[in-house]
């Protein structure tokens, strides 16, 4: 098995050729032993922006593969390189009725694939639009027009991550990152994706991807219905029984629930129908906005502006000594913040770059950890409180979001920046935003751009934009599922990807969707 050098440490503008050439002789190895080379991934060092280097991971693949574990066993910094391979176990028995995939995001997708690969050929809902109108509806509702419940940014072709960074980054250390990173390549995603530490594909490249991996699955023999939702489940001898939106009904030998975080109405009809939930910590806050360029100078210092440099970006986070936490979350470098509601009469923002990231500002969300101890221990009364606030925003500046200069939140008062120009296409007015939020909101607020401001000089700039509220940056229950990947409540039900609660980003939610596949697939046999 190839082996990854690590912690490969070179100035800015190294060839690859160099790069490669520096691991061989780090890890000793002879040229003649070497089948194949390559840089498996590279990253920006900036933590001393006097000194500012490249650090990078090279793959190298050995004529013996004894000599690859003498090598893992005796550096540290040498690992096998991970194959990202699926080996499927396959059921034998043919069940009556479809596998059925409601939701259309990342989980939804990679289960679709997956399962159309393997001559499944699954039956795909999805509430919201295919691409195109997608994207018609979402600009008509971002320069002031009206709000599509069904299609907008949360809901339609690829779920919430469309209309997003594309960040590919992934908490989990799962093999399977790797085959979601190769998968995306195939379907037109930037091959540079495959090398880079922080890989983002971007919202324009993201699109037609998605749209690639829909014509694969339908190639396969999946079918993909759009405009159509799952409005009620009825559990039946052997599988469940799907009612659609279109008052048609499909026997399911099981159900995949790939509905996402914003799926409210789901949530309710799940609780409605005794489906085991929990609720679950999610967090809530604002999105802040600096310009790029001050934010390159905190990181890079006076090497901001340098072309080989990518544009800066930051993940910071703090947590107090009743470990309430608060951290900066989708991070979008010379991106934008765009209007996000999925529900009549709220306001809800989110972040949003293309693949270039050449926007004049930057933005992320800075958001606060809440919990059933702030928001009450009924299964709903987490949705209840994001949506709670969302209308109270709504209430405050009707169709502008509220928003106010870091000064302001510190002030109490309904100031807006001087410095920053909004990005928010329908409009920001001036509020204060302890109106808005519960006091312990707004006092970690606060405390975490205090926290920040030590480590990021952009941090402490009292002109630097806020705009609410951030609320959906995760589901706020769990559909509670077992081992075998069902709900522990309902047989054949198969909870997945964000809106489940088991994943959080396009990359987890497509490795769980990959999983849920699996599962299904050695619960029966093929078509």
């Amino acid at each position: 098995m190839p082996i990854i050098i690590n912690n490969i440490k070179t100035p800015l503008g190294t060839s690859k050729e160099e790069i490669i050439s520096r691991a061989i002789k780090t890890a000793r190895i002879r040229q003649e032993s070497i089948k194949s080379t390559d840089i498996h991934k590279t990253s920006i060092d900036a933590r001393d922006n006097s000194n500012i280097c490249l650090v990078s991971s090279v793959y190298i693949a050995l004529s013996s593969e004894r000599a690859e574990m003498e090598l893992t066993r005796k550096n540290k910094n040498i690992s096998f390189a991970v194959t990202g391979r699926i080996e499927p176990e396959f059921g034998t028995v043919r069940k009556s009725g479809r596998i059925v995939i409601a939701g259309f995001g990342p989980a939804g997708m990679f289960a679709g694939l997956i399962l159309a690969r393997y001559g499944y050929k699954p039956l795909i809902i999805e509430r919201g639009a295919k691409m195109e109108k997608r994207i018609e509806k979402v600009s008509a509702y971002a320069k002031g027009g009206k709000l599509d419940t069904a299609t907008n940014i949360q809901f339609g072709e690829g779920g919430a991550g469309t209309f997003s960074d594309g960040k590919l980054t992934c908490r989990t250390k799962d093999e399977l990152c790797a085959l979601v990173t190769k998968e995306l390549v195939s379907f037109g995603a930037p091959e540079e994706i495959l090398h880079k530490a922080k890989p983002h594909i971007g919202t324009d490249k993201l699109r037609e991807v998605v749209k690639n991996i829909r014509l694969e699955i339908e190639r396969l023999g999946g079918e993909v219905r759009f405009e159509t939702a799952l409005s009620d489940l009825t559990p039946t001898s052997d599988g469940i029984t799907a009612r659609l939106s279109d008052k048609s009904e499909v026997e399911c030998s099981a159900l995949i629930l790939a509905i996402g975080h914003s799926a409210r109405d789901t949530f309710e009809m799940l609780a409605g129908k005794s489906v085991f939930l929990e609720p679950k910590p999610f967090s809530v806050g604002v999105r802040i906005e600096h310009l790029q360029a001050d934010v390159d100078r905190s990181l890079y210092g006076k090497s901001a502006g340098d072309p080989m440099l990518p544009k800066g970006e930051y993940q910071l986070s703090y947590r107090n000594s009743e470990g309430r936490g608060v951290y900066t979350f989708c991070m979008c470098p010379g991106g934008y913040v765009v209007p996000s509601a999925s529900e009549e009469n709220s306001t809800v923002t989110n972040g949003m770059s293309e693949f270039a990231r050449d926007g004049r500002n930057a933005n992320a969300a800075v958001a606060v950890s809440v919990s059933s101890q702030d928001y009450g221990s009924g299964i709903l009364d987490g949705m209840n409180f994001q949506r709670e606030i969302e209308r109270r925003a709504y209430s405050l500046t009707g169709d502008k979001a509220p928003a106010c200069s870091v000064k302001g939140l510190f002030e109490g008062k309904a100031i807006l920046s001087e410095k920053i120009e909004p990005t928010y296409s329908r409009g920001i007015e001036g509020a204060d935003l302890t109106k808005l939020f519960p006091s312990f909101i707004t006092d970690m607020l606060k405390t975490g751009l205090t926290s920040f401001s030590k480590k990021m000089a952009c941090f402490g700039d009292g002109d630097a934009l806020l705009t609410a509220p951030e609320t959906r940056t995760s589901s706020p229950v769990r559909i509670t599922r077992g081992d075998n990947r069902q709900s522990i409540s309902l047989p054949c039900l198969y909870p997945c990807g964000e809106g489940a609660g088991y994943a959080g980003g396009i990359m987890s939610a497509a490795v769980d969707g990959i999983k849920t596949a699996l599962a299904v697939m050695k619960e029966q046999a093929p078509e």
